[in-house]
């Protein structure tokens, strides 16, 4: 019998993978932990506050271009034509400057408290404190040095200020801390607000605040608050972003209801306050005529109105800084009411100084 010879192996096919090329897959996997450990640590690094980048997002986080709303300490002064006189305006501008440090600390509780909500927020998520920049522990401490120092300016100008300046911290601090998931409540504590900015003017400068002046701001307020929620849940509607709790139980239907009630008592409140400009009663003689430029007034005034309602009716901007310096229509549009009101409130004052 002929032996039967095994067969030798086939030889390798050229770029055949074989078991020595496998070998280096756990240096492979090794490099790719150490790069991921590496990312991670540049994340970490980069998310610790900078020295440099501290202070900036200190002061980016006391909001520094809200201070605008701080004008209306100059709507009861501009209204009663005292706003040129040089014993008022100085107490006025300590008002403006005792707001804005007040409101300033209130916005560094807030974000401190919002933190992990801000967090999960297309926009505010890159504020300062949410974004890692400033710590919460800083931001806390500088809040109470704001307070400290608004209620000392206050003092400085006048103890009604002070009082007002006080009242308006607290209020805040109880939206921020308790309140402001609370439904209707949040929107009349947003635009008290607004609302006791014009009686810190008039508590500055000493002024008597007409019945008519005061529902105007008030209502006014109220309008602009609505209006900003209403914008916040077309925000959430369009980008799915969490909406706050308050929100929950609010329904676009809601909101447009307190919108047209507070912009149809503003608009009757301020033409009740227009018609009074420039009226003087005097034992003995008939009621003078009101202002003529005051009646002019409601017009932009109304339209006005209407055009803000459009903006946040498009979801445009939840701020009411951010509609008004972002329509230049709407500047226009003030810039012709505070003519016509100007004149009408002057002229009143040198016909019955």
């Amino acid at each position: 019998m002929t032996p039967v010879t095994p067969p030798s192996p086939a030889p390798e096919k050229e770029g055949t993978a074989t078991a020595p090329a496998q070998a280096p897959e756990p240096a492979a996997k090794d490099a790719g932990d150490e790069h991921a450990k590496a990312a991670a640590k540049a994340e970490k690094a980069a998310a610790r506050p900078r020295p440099v980048a501290l202070p900036l997002g200190l002061l980016k986080a006391m909001r520094p271009r809200q201070w605008v709303k701080n004008v209306l300490v100059l709507a009861a002064p501009f209204a009663a034509g005292r706003l040129l006189d040089l014993t008022v305006l100085p107490d006025v501008a300590l008002a403006f400057v005792a707001f804005s440090l007040a409101a300033s600390g209130v916005y560094l509780i807030n974000d401190t408290k919002d933190v992990e909500a801000d967090r999960a927020h297309p926009k505010k998520r890159y504020r300062p404190i949410a974004a890692g920049i400033v710590p919460p522990t800083l931001a806390v401490v500088t809040g109470i040095v704001l307070f400290a120092g608004a209620i000392a300016v206050s003092f400085v100008a006048d103890p009604d200020l002070a009082l007002v300046t006080g009242i308006y911290i607290v209020v805040q601090l109880a939206y921020c801390l308790w309140l402001k998931h609370e439904p209707v409540i949040d929107i009349c504590i947003v635009s008290s607000g607004f609302l006791m900015r014009a009686i810190a003017g008039g508590a500055a400068a000493g002024l008597y605040l007409s019945p008519w002046f005061l529902l105007t701001m008030a209502f006014g307020s109220l309008f602009m608050a609505a209006g900003k929620r209403y914008a916040e849940m077309r925000l959430s509607e369009r980008t799915g972003a969490k909406i706050r709790k308050s929100l929950e139980r609010y329904s676009a239907s809601y909101l447009r209801f307190v919108w047209s009630l507070s912009a149809t008592v503003l608009i009757m409140a301020y033409g009740l306050w227009a018609f009074g400009i420039g009226v003087t009663a005097m034992p003995g003689r008939l009621p003078s005529a009101p202002s003529t430029w005051a009646i002019v007034s409601i017009v932009p005034f109304v339209v006005a109105v209407l055009r803000y309602a459009v903006d946040v009716d498009g979801g445009n901007g939840g701020e009411p800084e951010e509609i008004v310096l972002g329509d230049r229509v709407l500047q226009v549009l003030g810039l012709i009411w505070v003519v016509l009101i100007g004149l009408a409130v002057y002229t009143a004052v040198v016909a019955h100084p």
